[in-house]
């Protein structure tokens, strides 16, 4: 297998699996969010802002997905 096959291969996997768990945590994350907005309309300010910080962390995993594929294939 040619080495630039090689590094096209990691870096989808890379992105694929990288995309995969803050795909799997925001939808989780919103989901709940929208739930407790549903049951306690009061304290929406206060889980929107929860939410929005922790969808924000979650993402940074999937930034670092996407550096280290562009490494794999610039590099």
């Amino acid at each position: 297998m040619d080495v630039e096959a090689a590094k096209v291969i990691g870096a989808g996997l890379c992105m694929g699996l990288g995309a995969l768990g803050p795909a799997l945590g925001e939808g989780n994350a919103v989901s709940h969010a929208l739930d407790g907005m549903a049951r306690q309309p009061e304290a929406a300010g206060i889980l929107r802002t929860n939410m929005i910080m922790g969808c924000a962390i979650t993402e940074s995993t999937g930034i670092y997905a996407l550096v280290v594929a562009l490494l794999i294939l610039f590099l």
